[in-house]
């Protein structure tokens, strides 16, 4: 075949490649390939990657001869145009490579690499070569074993370095190694039990009863296959033995009998219990919001829906998706914690049963394959998730709604693309020509800006479902109780005691809201004022009293307690500051009855951990929920009367030009869990800073009056929404290279952006995983018409910077708008 007939592929590597990649399409394969669909290639001299189909096109690649595709892994597509439209933006827009997007966006399991099999050389003569006592380990594990990995080899020589070893033995001929790359998501089968043909009829049956009239274990099977087939199709080997009693051994003898029959069946991981529809009318006010949303898409693509705590906006977001369902559209619900989509899909499911499925990092890949099948194929039309329930294969988008569109958690922070879920939803309903909904009771300054700038669609609700009041909202002087010694105990005013004692009284429940978890976030020595810190991060390590242990909760260093101090030797070593952990145990002090549940990332590791928690919460299995701020997104809790708020102190003081907003959001958010079904709950907010402007604000909800005064602060000094950030970090294991790597990039920014590139400074934390971080800031007004331009200025000059000998080892990542 010459060159000018050849086909080409560009193929997407799970790599990150600054490119995808040009293979040459072997002609046996021509027809059977398209975009979007996996195909094995060979990258770098050995390694074999699945790898994504960009696009198919007949012009060779320059510079290098194009290697030919190994084989095809899909039948079809696993996604549309549309997708690869859409990773095409995400890369350019937050310069991030495709391999990274392909990273980001497909499940584990669709995502393979090569895996080094070690086989021994059938014509090796073991008696004739000369082996050391590592090499002979190896060899005599091949014997006993047809194949080993690399993995396999590591543990037998108890070794991290094993190369030199595999190398050594190659050159003797004693070993063959060959990349293998095997598919990781497989079905799940489960083994039925039927009655075998021959004896189903009731002569069968009663041949079977006279047989086994002294076998009562293998009776009892036969009698619970006949009682389940009349309610199951296909009978679980599993239910049989509970329903009989009997062992496995029994059905084994009944099969070698030829009385029952095993097959194996493949089920859905994602398999739902059918339940009962519920039916719902929109009050006068969600009605009328509905209406406005529906009234605004027609000329905006983008609506925010600013509605308080409790005011309803979930049956509103159910409403919109009902008149999707209608259009046989699919729809896309976004959360930014995993903790809510169990809670908000249980609500949901109401209305739309099995046409609703939840997507997050909790599931198992191959759970997360199953959900992308079933989107892809048009199977589902609702999907609740968290922001990776983006990149999902959909079909026919009709709607996005980001509910809590304001939470940082929707910013992707490492690794690359660090894209914020918010922005690529707008973008990606531009390309499924759908519309977005934003929902927040305090909406992100940026986008309250967009609605105010007639770019988004505005519609609000003020008042609670049901009528209900909003909260009393009081202050709590932290100061002036420790000046009169009305503390009770260590952190609670006598106002938030007696609140909670009242609560507890009437049977009702409280939640306790600090932002910080563990037990107390600073070790201290008493004569010298030595911390513990961790060994790999440029942060204090943080007192975890359930382990007994110091941990850093950047990099998972853990260690010991120490028993005197490292400096010193002084045993006085004091506990400074506090975590949900302390509050907790200081409030089964105060309150020894009360049963309290915590939830914080410590409690909620397991897949189901934080659902348990909230489920028991919700069936007032707890009084007292105390949490960080995974509880003031969204949970609705039916006897919360009382909310008390442990320090907004530390809130107030981050520095961040973002903090005094982000503080009334989750202050604000906090409070609206208080009293949001019977009667009007209570919120008191302990604080040293009564007069504070922003405590004042949440004490007054005056969300807009806040907006205005942080608005013309950040007008004054160029933040966003007015401007927007490009942050560049450099990072190196040596100080002064990152530090020099920094000023050489500014240096070569500088003639671009001028007075409007910052730095590069140390940020708060300066070093984490033994890497030290220097940070450059560049500013950019929001309606600049070079964007595109300087963003590939600013990649240009990185990769200028990486290439210079000194910096070849330096990692130096992009975030487009920080969060």
């Amino acid at each position: 075949m010459s060159e000018a007939l050849a086909t080409f592929a560009d193929i997407i590597v799970p790599l990150s490649l600054p490119k995808a990649y040009t293979y040459r399409i072997p002609r046996d394969m021509e027809d059977l390939v398209k975009p979007g669909m996996r195909v094995s290639v060979q990258f770098g001299a050995k390694k074999v990657y699945a790898g994504l189909i960009k696009n198919i096109h007949s012009t060779p690649p320059a510079g290098y001869e194009a290697k030919y595709i190994l084989s095809v892994i899909d039948e079809a597509p696993i996604l549309y145009p549309k997708q690869l439209e859409f990773w095409e933006w995400l890369s350019k827009y937050y310069l991030a490579n495709l391999g990274d997007v392909m990273n980001a966006a497909l499940p584990a399991a669709l995502k393979l690499e090569s895996e080094t099999k070690i086989f021994l050389n059938p014509e090796f003569d073991i008696e004739s070569t000369e082996l050391d006592d590592r090499e002979y380990l190896i060899i005599e594990a091949l014997q006993l074993k047809k194949e080993l990995s690399i993995s396999d080899v590591a543990v037998i020589l108890n070794l991290k370095n094993i190369l030199p070893y595999l190398k050594s033995l190659v050159v003797k001929e004693a070993i063959v190694m060959e990349e293998s790359l095997e598919e990781k998501y497989k079905e799940k089968f489960i083994t039925c039990l039927k009655i075998s043909e021959a004896f189903e009829t009731e002569e069968g049956l009663h041949q079977i009863f006279d047989q086994l009239e002294k076998k009562e274990k293998q009776l009892a099977i036969i009698m619970a296959i006949i009682q389940l087939k009349h309610k199951h199709q296909h009978i679980p080997k599993k239910l049989v033995l509970q329903h009989s009693g009997a062992s496995d051994s029994s059905i084994k003898s009944l099969i070698k009998k030829g009385y029952i029959e095993s097959y194996q069946l493949a089920v859905d991981r994602l398999a739902q219990s059918e339940i009962p529809l519920q039916e719902f009318v929109l009050n006068q006010e969600q009605q009328s919001a509905f209406d406005s949303i529906q009234d605004q898409f027609k000329n905006k693509d983008v609506v925010l829906l600013h509605g308080i705590t409790s005011s309803g906006k979930t049956h509103v977001y159910v409403k919109m998706m009902e008149e999707q369902i209608l259009a046989g559209k699919q729809v896309l619900m976004l959360l930014p914690e995993i903790a809510l989509t169990s809670q908000i899909i249980q609500r949901i499911r109401k209305y739309f049963g099995s046409k609703c499925l939840a997507f997050h990092s909790k599931f198992s890949d191959a759970e997360r394959v199953e959900i992308w099948n079933k989107v892809l194929k048009n199977e589902v039309q609702i999907i609740i998730g968290a922001r990776s329930s983006l990149f999902l294969p959909f079909k026919d988008l009709g709607l996005i709604i980001v509910d809590e569109e304001q939470e940082a958690s929707y910013k992707q922070q490492d690794p690359a693309p660090r894209y914020h879920a918010r922005e690529a939803s707008i973008y990606l309903s531009r390309i499924m020509a759908c519309k977005t909904l934003l929902g927040s009771a305090t909406p992100s300054f940026e986008s309250y800006y967009n609605a105010q700038q007639q770019k988004y669609g505005l519609v609000e609700m003020n008042k609670r479902f049901g009528d209900i009041p909003e909260p009393e909202l009081l202050i709590a002087n932290l100061s002036e109780e420790s000046r009169t010694k009305t503390m009770v105990g260590n952190y609670f005013t006598s106002v938030l005691h007696a609140a909670i004692a009242e609560c507890l009284a009437n049977h009702e429940q409280v939640i306790l809201f600090q932002n910080r978890r563990g037990y107390a976030p600073v070790m201290e020595c008493e004569s010298c004022r030595w911390v513990p810190k961790c060994i790999n991060c440029d942060i204090s390590l943080t007192y975890h009293k359930y382990n007994d242990s110091l941990k850093c909760h950047y990099c998972g260093y853990t260690q010991k307690v120490p028993e005197n101090c490292h400096a010193c030797g002084s045993t006085f070593l004091n506990l400074k500051g506090f975590g949900t952990e302390k509050i907790e145990d200081e409030i089964k002090i105060i309150f020894p009855e009360a049963r309290i549940a915590r939830l914080d990332h410590d409690t909620a590791k397991s897949k189901h951990g934080h659902e348990k928690i909230i489920k028991d919460f919700e069936d007032q299995a707890a009084d007292i929920l105390v949490g960080t701020q995974m509880i003031g997104k969204g949970l609705d809790f039916e006897k919360v009367s009382l909310v008390g708020i442990i320090n907004a102190d530390q809130l107030l003081y981050f520095p961040d030009f973002r903090a005094h907003e982000r503080a009334y959001q989750l202050m604000t958010q906090v409070a609206g869990r208080s009293g949001r079904k019977h009667k009007q709950g209570k919120v008191i907010i302990q604080t040293h800073s009564p007069d504070h402007h922003v405590i004042q604000a949440v004490i007054k909800q005056d969300y807009k009056g806040l907006y205005e005064s942080d608005l013309n602060e950040r007008t004054k000094f160029a933040y966003p929404p007015l401007q927007r950030i490009i942050k560049i970090s450099t990072r190196h294991k040596d100080h002064h290279v990152s530090q020099e790597a920094a000023w050489q990039l500014k240096t070569m920014l500088h003639s671009a952006f001028g007075e409007h590139i910052l730095g590069p400074e140390s940020p708060y934390v300066s070093k984490i995983r033994n890497y030290y971080i220097r940070e450059i800031l560049i500013k950019i007004d929001r309606n600049n018409r070079q964007l595109e331009q300087m963003k590939m200025f600013i990649k240009q000059k990185i990769q200028k910077v990486l290439e210079h000998p000194s910096f070849k080892n330096v990692y130096i990542s992009v975030d487009v708008d920080p969060a």
